[in-house]
């Protein structure tokens, strides 16, 4: 009788951030459609979130819990160096208990928000080089990745990639970012982001209301030496945006994706003191995505706000902070509302506003086309990981 395959999930998951775990979602829901028999549980930055929320079970990635303090006193930076000795260990250990491990979506391949390569790039190095030596199949599925500046994280990033039995991409700019830093992708694939595969919340009637996705955005890995200008300029713009859609007599829903986003919501609201303006509650991207389809327009920086707001068939503004974004609102048809987070002018947002509210029915019809690709485009893609990762071959060995 053939075991039943074992199947690990891998990453910044049940951490707070709602893209990273819709990602999941998304794999999980395949893993149950298509494998019923498979036994899984997870590698990650929040277990007990991811065993609560998803009734799997759920280990820690990080063996020391301070692993995300910054290390000021010896004894912190001790423990610290030691936990990097103990993770390699760890992650060793739990990659040989699995005949898969799927690494599902986010990006894991990229540093446009600032990243240290000790953190989760070694992580990830350790999860693939160890799938190599032991012989258990590293899939990396609808990753997100970007050029990468810094050596120790670009190396660690390419050899990751190299050492991955699967590679698959969410954009096109992903997988040539991974092809110029000497990754051979001539078989690796791009497909629409993994939550365009979650259900589609029902479209409510007009109810005036405008979604404004916001970020505790400070730039990107190269931009420390600037952080808090870019974070003061994008807080001054979006705050600026935010009142004179109130002023309007809009209401305005403001969204977050991160745990993170908390203070810049705060800001917003003690900066624009109107009863239009109020937070959503938000625990997940199906909660973001009820909001973003009960809105006529959205507005967003961050890219999974992006991502459920153009499934549920809402038009959508980007405040772009990375390429990502871009080629995200070109691929579905949107390419032409895109404002930059690190130079918001509140001025040209609202021109960009009331040209995307003008044109919103065409808009509409736009993205209700592009929904109905992605979906294709993702079924082909988990059917590829059918016959990539489960082939039906003898009774496998038990690890």
């Amino acid at each position: 009788m053939k075991s039943p395959t074992r199947v690990g999930v891998f990453g910044l998951l049940g951490s707070g951030n709602l893209g990273n775990d819709g990602s999941l979602e998304a794999v999980l829901g395949y893993l149950r459609a298509e494998h019923p028999e498979a036994v899984v549980d997870a590698l990650c930055g929040g277990p007990e979130t991811v065993a609560t929320r998803y009734g799997i079970p759920a280990t820690r990635l990080h063996w020391y819990r301070g692993e995300y303090r910054t290390a000021s006193r010896a004894g912190a930076i001790a423990a610290k160096g030691l936990g990097k000795l103990v993770d390699a260990v760890r992650t060793a250990a739990w990659v040989r208990r699995h005949d898969v491990v799927i690494v599902p979506g986010m990006g894991v391949l990229e540093a446009t928000l600032p990243l240290r390569p000790w953190g989760f790039p070694y992580s990830l190095f350790l999860l693939c080089a160890s799938g190599r030596l032991i012989g258990t199949r590293v899939a990396l599925v609808g990753v997100g990745a970007a050029p990468i500046g810094a050596r120790p994280t670009r190396a660690l990033v390419r050899w990751s990639a190299r050492l991955a039995a699967y590679r698959s991409y969410r954009d096109t700019l992903s997988r040539d970012a991974m092809r110029a830093m000497g990754v051979d992708t001539a078989r690796d694939e791009v497909y629409p982001d993994l939550a365009f595969a979650l259900p589609t919340p029902s479209a409510a009637g007009s109810s005036g209301t405008v979604c404004v996705g916001v970020m505790d955005f400070h730039g990107g890995n190269d931009d420390r030496a600037r952080a808090e200008e870019i974070h003061r300029r994008y807080l001054a713009g979006t705050t600026a945006f935010v009142r004179a859609l109130a002023e309007d007599g809009r209401p305005v829903r403001l969204l977050t994706g991160d745990a993170c986003d908390a203070p810049v919501v705060a800001a917003i609201l003690d900066a624009v003191d109107s009863p239009l303006v109020t937070a959503a509650e938000t625990a997940s991207l199906a909660d973001l995505m009820k909001e973003t389809a009960a809105a006529d327009t959205v507005v967003a920086t961050r890219y999974h706000n992006l991502v459920c707001a153009l499934k549920s068939g809402t038009p959508t503004l980007a405040v772009s902070y990375a390429a990502k974004s871009d080629a995200l609102m070109d691929r579905m048809g949107l390419g032409a509302y895109c404002h930059p987070a690190r130079e918001v002018d509140a001025d040209r947002l609202l021109d960009q506003f009331r040209s995307l509210e003008k044109h919103a029915a065409e808009l509409r019809r736009t993205l209700t086309e592009r929904n109905e690709a992605a979906t294709r485009q993702l079924a082909r893609q988990f059917a590829t990981l059918t016959s990539t990762l489960f082939p039906p071959t003898a009774p496998q060995e038990t690890r």
